[in-house]
């Protein structure tokens, strides 16, 4: 079983690896839902905005207001807009982090395998050992006994 202690070695970092690239795409999770929430957030606020000053636009609007509204709504497109790329980049590094999740499975159940494999073949090996070993015992039995039947030349 000693020569099986490198392949738990190897496991046991696979596993902590693993456990790292999980606690990543946690986190990565966590800020892409924050980053998509917030640009939604930002997206019904325009909405809202927009809405709210069609009507008081409609009833009646002075050129200061206007101006001031349409400058208002450039920077808010543009706060929507960034934080719409804030939010796809952070969908992407979830999507990596997934990836590199994925792999570090893929790994820890190749070593995982690996090692069963080893150790069903010990026990074939073992097993195939064992079973030489009583072969050749009987044998032996059979000898001595077929020997203690046959008369002696000497006699």
């Amino acid at each position: 079983m000693t020569d099986l202690q490198p392949l738990t070695l190897l496991l046991g970092q696979s596993e902590r690896q693993r456990d790292a690239a999980l606690a990543e795409h946690q986190r990565a999770q966590i800020a892409s839902d924050a980053a998509a929430g917030q640009a939604e957030q930002l997206r019904n606020y325009r909405r809202e905005y927009e809405q709210r000053w069609s009507a008081q636009f409609a009833r009646r609007g002075q050129i200061e207001l206007v101006h001031c509204y349409q400058s208002f709504m450039a920077r808010l497109t543009q706060a929507v807009e960034q934080q719409a790329r804030v939010a796809e980049h952070a969908a992407q590094q979830l999507e990596r982090a997934l990836a590199a999740l994925r792999t570090a499975e893929m790994r820890c159940a190749s070593v995982r395998k690996l090692i069963e494999r080893r150790v069903l073949e010990q026990r074939v090996a073992t097993d195939r050992r064992d079973q030489k070993q009583t072969d050749e015992a009987a044998t032996r039995a059979a000898w001595v006994r077929i020997g203690a039947t046959r008369p002696s030349p000497l006699m």
